[in-house]
């Protein structure tokens, strides 16, 4: 891909679109495609030049995207859809080119300039009564000039550059854009992986990687490989690394303030992971000594810990789950219960009507609509078949758990349904066995996993970035061995993460994990511990067998159904409390042991 900003004049610079500047794209991009890189290029024109577009070119130099300055300014014209073999790379085809020469009067173009996105450190984006974008080069010694958009264009131009790049505010100045390109050697790494004959994944990730990602590996895409670790991430400042680790443990907190004469290393000695024990489950007996006689739970700091160390005892279930998702207040009344499950009730089946109502005619011209509903459809019918609850033809359960997701696209018109999600809902309709009350406690959860099934899954490229810098801190050597053999991504902790281990563990463990983790206790990303657990239990055998990228992916593949979830959960309460308690040294953070 290779993009063309230029500008109408030196004195009024612009972001603009010029199609008689197609020739010179044409000719650089076989070049682009042969060295796999993007390119931006600057290049000024004539002030007799009228521009209106910005041209951006594809992997397949027959196809150009074609951008108006302005919705209000050149209305999009009618152009013909050109499908490349790669859906994200789709573009359009139906645009005529004039071939012009360019000069600034001496032949040359004095303020011309052309970078590799893969050479790109920061964009710095001020929006005053221009806006502009300044660009920083990994290479101090190269100063670009600032870019002036008269005509506005800069969040088009930022769009195009993100089919390239991962685009990450800074933690210091939020008008300061980090960028992060593809690891080369990781993606070959992947293909090659893919393409052996016992996986065969390649043609179905690129076209479908949310059901290739639950029916095989963990989801990896080109775009993303740097968005779950930046190119720069092995040397990120102390003060960054700090930042992230007391994003995942609240409470961890690290002074960064650096003091000449320390030198700053990235070791650190944790002291000796605590013993910690198991509980019994919450019984009737305790849950009923928990509730005044109106009906409100009491010292709810108490009854969580009981449910951490312990879970619930499957009776329990149906009545609690609906208080630690929120369905329920926990100093809400009997009486204001019943309330609260009649008025639900009632805005359920309005939401079921709007969906149950649409006719075949105008099902025909509503394709978002077509397309969830065919999605909900394939997964109902693969989702927990095992289950009792879900075995066989004709099954209720399958018509509810269908019923159930597609009224929540209409709850949540903008995000609709996507794959994954009925896994999520599957444990929660087997507990609830109450169509209104598993919607409610669906729609609460959802509410926690939103950014992971969003477009741009922004929340899974940040949980997978805490999660690398979490086990560099707790064992460096691991996690330098996983970067050796380009795991450092941890790629293969995606599902995990998608689906909170529905994958990974039997039916009865996920719902114990699951009610421990809505607790909120030890931390709100024990999840992220659970990870760290597992890893920690298969490290050994990891480095002693001298496992390389393809052999991680497939070993962790295979945990399934291979996990104690009772250990797991120990462990990471130990690594929770041994983090917690760690004395970090001056030598790292410039500030004396922690008492």
């Amino acid at each position: 891909m290779a993009i063309i900003l230029v500008e109408c004049s030196y004195k009024f610079p612009r972001f603009q679109e010029c199609s008689e500047a197609v020739f010179h794209l044409f000719s650089i991009l076989p070049r682009v495609l042969q060295d796999g890189e993007f390119l931006v290029e600057y290049r000024p024109l004539e002030d007799s030049v009228d521009p209106s577009n910005m041209l951006c070119a594809g992997k397949d130099s027959s196809s150009v995207m074609e951008w108006g300055q302005s919705a209000e300014e050149r209305p999009h014209q009618g152009l013909e859809t050109q499908h490349s073999y790669e859906t994200e790379w789709d573009m359009v085809n139906a645009i005529s080119f004039k071939k012009k020469t360019f000069s600034n009067g001496d032949g040359g173009y004095r303020w011309a300039f052309t970078f590799s996105v893969t050479d790109l450190r920061t964009i710095t984006v001020k929006v005053d009564s221009w806006s502009s974008l300044f660009f920083k080069l990994k290479d101090t010694s190269i100063s670009l000039p600032t870019l002036y958009f008269h005509q506005g264009g800069v969040s088009e131009f930022l769009d195009s550059l993100r089919r390239c790049a991962m685009l990450s505010e800074s933690p210091e100045d939020e008008s300061c854009l980090l960028v992060s390109t593809v690891n080369k050697t990781l993606s070959q790494s992947f293909e090659n992986l893919l393409d052996d004959n016992n996986f065969g994944l390649v043609h179905k990730l690129k076209k479908d990687p949310y059901v290739t990602t639950l029916g095989g590996f963990s989801k990896v895409t080109n775009y993303l490989y740097d968005a779950f670790r930046g190119a720069e991430e092995q040397q990120r400042p102390p003060e960054e690394r700090a930042d992230l680790l007391g994003e995942v443990i609240p409470g961890l907190e690290i002074n960064h303030q650096e003091e000449p004469g320390f030198e700053v290393i990235t070791r650190v000695d944790l002291g000796v992971r605590p013993d910690v024990q198991r509980g019994e489950p919450l019984s009737p007996e305790q849950w009923g000594g928990h509730q005044d006689p109106e009906g409100r739970v009491v010292n709810v700091p108490h009854l969580k810990q009981v449910i951490f160390k312990g879970g619930l005892c499957h009776m329990l279930r149906k009545e609690v789950w609906k208080f630690l998702l929120g369905y329920f207040p926990w100093d809400s009344t009997l009486e204001e219960r019943k309330a609260v499950t009649r008025d639900k009730t009632d805005e359920y089946f309005r939401m079921k009507l709007q969906w149950k109502s649409v006719s075949e005619e105008q099902e025909r011209r509503n394709s978002k609509l077509r397309d969830n509903r065919s999605l909900i459809e394939k997964d109902v019918n693969r989702t927990d078949r095992t289950n009792r609850f879900y075995e066989g033809i004709d099954n209720p359960g399958l018509v509810l758990l269908h019923d159930i997701l597609m009224t929540y696209c209409m709850f949540d018109f903008d995000l609709g349904y996507v794959q994954g999600m009925s896994d999520l809902l599957s444990p929660l309709l087997f507990v609830m066995e109450n169509e209104v009350d598993a919607f409610w406690c669906f729609v609460s959860f959802m509410d926690q996993m939103h950014q992971n099934f969003e477009e741009q899954m922004q929340g899974m490229k940040t949980q997978l970035v805490q999660l690398s810098s979490l086990l560099r801190l707790l064992d460096l050597n691991f996690w330098n061995y996983l970067e050796s053999q380009d795991s450092g991504f941890l790629y293969f902790c995606f599902r995990w993460l998608l689906i909170r281990f529905k994958r990974e563990l039997s039916f009865p463990d996920v719902l114990r994990l699951w009610e421990v983790m809505w607790t909120g206790l030890p931390c709100q990303n024990l999840h992220l511990l659970v990870c760290c657990s597992i890893l920690d239990s298969e490290k050994q055998k990891i480095m002693e067998e001298n496992y390389g990228f393809n052999e991680i992916l497939k070993h962790v593949n295979e945990l399934s159904m291979k996990l104690d979830i009772e250990e797991i959960l120990r462990k990471a309460e130990a690594i929770c409390l041994q983090i917690k308690g760690c004395k970090l040294r001056r030598s790292l953070l410039g500030t004396e042991p922690s008492q």
